[in-house]
């Protein structure tokens, strides 16, 4: 049960720190920059310098232990939470239904007793509550602590749920007739190019959350990647991981999934790490597996060690700087950390960069300073 004190407090963060900060695109038409993290100062602190396993097992003890709600209740339960988490930011009645994209009415959901006001007087078209890594691969009863993880958890079509069903997530298939964005086989779901990224963090928050989980009767379970799909499977696996890694990086991290991991974490008090430090996935299943970890390696803030300004941001790719550069080296990041651009300046006041939406790191080294910039590509 939570205290009255903590209920005020939500509702005061969430209408301070994520309704203020501005209007912001969904996945269908993303923004960037629009939404600013708000992590807590020294939040991710335990797991800098770390690496490997350990990095992994650091993250863990930084989300795991968080404020559970029920999954149906008279009380805050996860439908609350969802119906704020994806709210449709062009419409603060409706909620956006993964998978579709469709702006839906909140109230014409599963079991809200009131089909009647909507379409043909049925649930054909209701929305209810996705689980991204399958309740059936781990955590299969409502009193299960991962089965109302709200980070795993997204507003769906009842029908488009139903057809995803417990597949695992692949490139490929027949493309399906109402998720039009979608494709799917017998094994496997692939979503629409627009929130593949955020289904990718999403299993990847649910890997390092549960490693290891605990049932309702604290039996333990190990949730895990493999690089294959797992059909007719009840154990804690799920692919393919391979496919999962490119969606990551094919799909950056926009305004309306910052806002929602800020939202979830105003109740629950955990975050997606790799929402806020998209790089993480590197150093845990990519090419940095090995090497320590730092926070530093992230996005930073505008730390600036003299008056450098870069303009336009957001830009088209033709960035000014206010103080010309000679022989000067910029070295442009993805905001997973991936080199992009590496370039020489003999003499100049601008750079064109053509590069894909998104969020980029500027690494600046001139006249023996370092000047990192954020940029946001439109």
């Amino acid at each position: 049960m939570m205290r009255s004190g903590f209920i005020i407090f939500t509702i005061l963060l969430f209408s301070n720190n994520i309704f203020g900060q501005g209007s912001f695109g969904p996945p269908s038409n993303p923004t960037y920059g629009n939404v600013q993290t708000d992590i807590p100062q020294e939040y991710y602190q335990d797991a800098n310098g770390v690496s490997g396993e350990d990095l992994k097992q650091a993250i863990y003890q930084i989300i795991g232990n968080h404020v559970v709600f029920p999954y149906t209740s008279s009380s805050t339960d996860t439908w609350d939470i969802l119906q704020l988490s994806d709210q449709d930011p062009t419409n603060n009645d409706n909620v956006l239904l993964v998978y579709t994209d469709r702006s839906q009415d909140k109230g014409y959901r599963d079991g809200c007793d009131c089909y009647s006001d909507y379409e043909n007087g049925t649930h054909s078209n209701s929305w209810n509550r996705e689980h991204v890594w399958p309740k059936s691969h781990g955590f299969p009863d409502d009193e299960d602590v991962a089965y109302t993880d709200v980070h795993n958890l997204k507003p769906c079509d009842r029908s488009v749920n139903s057809s995803r069903g417990t597949k695992d997530f692949d490139n490929g298939g027949n493309q399906h007739e109402e998720a039009t964005e979608c494709f799917y086989d017998s094994d496997s779901w692939e979503p629409g190019d627009s929130v593949k990224g955020d289904i990718a963090r999403i299993i990847f928050y649910m890997v390092v959350r549960y490693d290891p989980g605990y049932d309702h009767n604290n039996n333990v379970f190990d949730l895990e990647l493999v690089d294959y799909t797992t059909p007719n499977n009840s154990d804690p696996i799920l692919g393919k991981l391979s496919s999962l890694l490119q969606w990551h990086i094919d799909d950056p991290v926009d305004d309306f999934e910052i806002n929602r991991n800020e939202v979830i974490y105003s109740y629950q008090q955990n975050r997606n790490p790799f929402i806020d430090h998209p790089n993480l996935v590197n150093f845990i299943w990519g090419d940095n597996y090995g090497e320590e970890w730092n926070e530093s390696l992230s996005i930073p803030n505008d730390e600036l060690t003299f008056d450098f300004k870069i303009y336009p941001n957001p830009s088209s790719g033709l960035i000014y700087f206010n103080h010309a550069l000679t022989n000067s080296n910029i070295e442009v990041f993805s905001e997973i950390g991936k080199k992009v651009y590496d370039l020489n300046i003999i003499n100049s006041n601008k750079i064109e960069l053509l590069l894909p939406s998104g969020i980029y790191i500027l690494k600046i080294r001139s006249n023996n300073e370092i000047i990192h910039k954020k940029i946001v590509i439109n």
